[in-house]
């Protein structure tokens, strides 16, 4: 009777056993994040609608290297983001300079503040919308700037829509008020699409256009657009004290004949925390 009893239990698990398995494997890939979530907040020209977390600071090195008929021209930045308090407000700057072949100096310092309006959900896309003063201290005589404080606001969107993949994107503008007794508006627009291949390793298409203004000493206003199309692929190094590396590499291509002919984007990410959190 005892063996009778332990044979049906048996035959009872064996039968229910794949149905076991089938939902612990579902609940497993329900817990578990997207593998487009690995890395967030790196992209090289489309800004990702994601905060700081709190106690994490992020330090980047851009250096795209743009060629133009025989010419070269580097415009390096360094962007320092540092949350206030938690993810919902950010402060960062960015320190731009200009290696061109005839002139070379630092371009205008923009000091950034950045809302977590929205956060990512099942349905909903993270939204941070960003204003920025922009400091007059490069050199205008060189083209480096315009003299005057001027104002930028940009609106970034970010979606993860699927598993391995994610969208982003930007409209925003800048104004520069009494330029040679002109008021300066400049408007740009950006999207992209990322795969990730894995955690670690992604690969980037974006897409971005400037609509700029300038103006000469004689009040006479230039109006350019300025397109690129940019494949590209980052990589991300987790190090140990959460902390993670991730570095990149494009290729910018022009699109319109205010635009470079091609160039090479260099990017190097460093984040860590900087307190401890609970």
């Amino acid at each position: 009777m005892l063996f009778r009893k332990t044979e049906d239990v048996l035959n009872l698990v064996i039968r229910r056993l794949p149905i076991i398995l089938l939902q612990l494997s579902l609940v497993s890939l329900s817990v578990a994040e997207p593998l487009a979530k690995g890395i967030q907040d790196n992209s090289f020209f489309v800004e990702e609608a994601y905060n700081q977390e709190p106690g994490v600071v992020q330090h980047i090195l851009n250096v795209p290297v743009f060629f133009t008929g025989g010419g070269k021209e580097i415009t390096s930045s360094f962007t320092q983001e540092w949350p206030v308090f938690s993810q919902t407000h950010q402060f960062s700057y960015t320190l731009p300079h200009t290696f061109a072949e005839e002139e070379s100096g630092l371009e205008d310092i923009r000091l950034n503040y950045r809302l977590q309006a929205l956060m990512e959900s099942e349905w909903d896309p993270a939204f941070a919308p960003r204003f920025s003063l922009v400091i007059p201290t490069g050199d205008a005589d060189k083209g480096f700037g315009h003299a005057r404080l001027g104002y930028e606001i940009n609106l970034p969107f970010s979606k993860i829509v699927s598993n391995r993949w994610s969208v982003h994107f930007n409209a925003g503008g800048s104004v520069f008020p009494d330029v040679n007794d002109r008021d300066l508006v400049n408007y740009n627009l950006g999207g992209s699409a990322i795969y990730a291949v894995s955690s670690n390793f992604n690969l980037l298409l974006e897409s971005v256009a400037f609509w700029e203004e300038d103006v000469d000493n004689e009040r006479n206003v230039d109006r350019t657009l300025t397109a690129l199309l940019s494949p590209g692929a980052r990589y991300a190094f987790n190090l140990p004290n959460e902390a993670q590396l991730v570095v990149g590499l494009a290729v910018p291509i022009g699109l319109t004949s205010d635009s470079p002919d091609y160039g090479l984007f260099f990017y190097c990410s460093f984040e860590h925390p900087f307190v401890r959190t609970k």
